[in-house]
């Protein structure tokens, strides 16, 4: 299959390479050619006049099954929206709840120009085949709690996610391994997690320093802060490690991150909408750490829009230092796409327009009035466009939007199933 991408003004994420007006052909599930015009015999073309064509969006941190919560527990401080909400309503999900929860969580993802997302949850092996069946590209990760009497149950189904999953889907499918947060991981089994990852090559995905109570009970507990405890346990001593949060790190936190393999996802509407702070990204980004973008599980962020989270990061950054030339909006865009592919361990297959890369990339109608004129385009991009603004969406060289219509999912029986899993989940809470 060839399809051309006529007439887009096209944003590589290249650094050093300006937009262009020019083509796109992509060939099977790759870029063929990025230039001015293109002239190819084609099954497809798709015409962009009026369009921007640039990388889809990585969401490099989600619970996407939460999206059955969303609006159910708002304006809870976060360990009581955790606890007395979020588990257990959790409790009362079944496999095919978190199946439909996660195609829900897709469908808005693909309308508001995510292609790529991290997801960390239970049963992995029902939103895999949610992914495999709608055509997104994902990283997935059982979350392990050591303080229940099942962990050896969880430990047995994230080797077995690694197992069946990890490179299916066409490819578009990776694994890592999840011990959820320093809090709810004594050091023993975190031990043995880390020298799990070691052995099978396998990078990890954690949460760290989310709120001021997490970094309390460490303090209470270990006599370290949530870093400190990851660091003397050897998690940063040879692994990738994708880090979710990272709201209350101090200096000297930092500077142990300094150097590490992965880096750190931030999450800014979530945190904001829980009260737990501003991640200090701008300090993170100096000393060289890889920050990428997610939006956390709807149940919490409530939107999945990565749009909104690109102009929380960047105006967050700028009114905490009080510098409005921190975080640019080409800086923030690269967090939003090439900097969350390197989290993932993607960036050599997407996150920027380059020949030879998978066809991951969305196009943007520009023809609306908060999108014109055209003065700095990533300025519009990274401040004015919403994901309701994605017109096409394609993963993989397959079309999974166009024109705002789903390909992959259809919406009405989603709908119908969501609705009533919801009521049925929340019940008896």
């Amino acid at each position: 299959m060839r399809t051309l991408i006529k007439g887009a003004m096209i944003l590589t994420m290249e650094e050093g390479v300006p937009p262009f007006q020019g083509d796109l052909l992509i060939e099977g599930t790759q870029i063929a050619e990025v230039k001015e015009s293109i002239t190819a015999d084609v099954d497809d073309v798709i015409e962009a006049e009026g369009m921007v064509a640039m990388p889809g969006l990585v969401n490099a941190h989600q619970h996407s099954p939460m999206s059955l919560l969303r609006g159910f527990s708002d304006d809870l401080k976060l360990m009581d929206w955790l606890e007395q909400k979020m588990l257990p309503a959790e409790a009362n999900m079944t496999p095919e709840d978190i199946y439909w929860g996660a195609q829900l969580s897709m469908a808005e993802m693909i309308r508001s120009g995510t292609t790529t997302f991290a997801d960390m949850y239970l049963h992995m092996d029902q939103i895999a085949l949610a992914v495999e069946e709608v055509g997104m590209r994902a990283s997935l990760t059982r979350g392990l709690i050591f303080l229940e009497e099942d962990q050896g149950r969880r430990m047995e189904e994230a080797l077995d996610l690694v197992e069946r999953w990890s490179g299916q889907a066409e490819g578009r499918i990776t694994t890592m391994l999840g011990p959820h947060a320093p809090f709810t991981c004594p050091p023993e089994p975190l031990r043995e997690v880390i020298l799990l990852a070691q052995q099978k090559k396998l990078p990890i995905h954690i949460h760290l320093a989310e709120t001021k109570e997490e970094v309390q009970k460490m303090r209470e507990k270990y006599n370290k802060t949530p870093t400190e405890y990851l660091y003397h346990l050897g998690l940063f001593d040879q692994l990738h490690v994708l880090l979710a949060h990272g709201v209350h790190l101090h200096h000297r936190d930092i500077q142990r991150l300094k150097g590490m393999r992965g880096g750190v996802v931030h999450n800014p509407v979530s945190n904001l909408k829980l009260g737990c702070g501003i991640a200090p990204i701008k300090e993170m980004l100096d000393q060289g750490i890889t920050v990428g973008l997610g939006t956390d599980g709807a149940g919490s962020a409530t939107t999945l829009d990565m749009f909104e989270e690109i102009k929380a990061a960047t105006w967050l950054q700028k009114v905490d230092y009080g510098d409005p030339t921190i975080l640019s909006a080409q800086e923030v865009l690269r967090l939003a796409t090439i900097e969350g592919a390197k989290l993932l361990q993607i960036d050599d297959q997407v996150g920027t327009l380059q020949v030879g890369k998978k066809a991951d990339m969305i196009l943007i109608d520009m023809k609306k009035p908060h999108l014109q004129p055209i003065h700095h385009l990533e300025s519009l991009l990274a401040y004015s466009v919403t994901g309701a603004d994605v017109d096409t969406t394609i993963v993989n060289g397959r079309i999974l939007m166009k024109h705002r219509r789903l390909l992959t999912i259809k919406e009405e029986e989603l709908y119908r199933q969501v609705t009533e899993r919801a009521k049925r989940i929340v019940f008896g809470i």
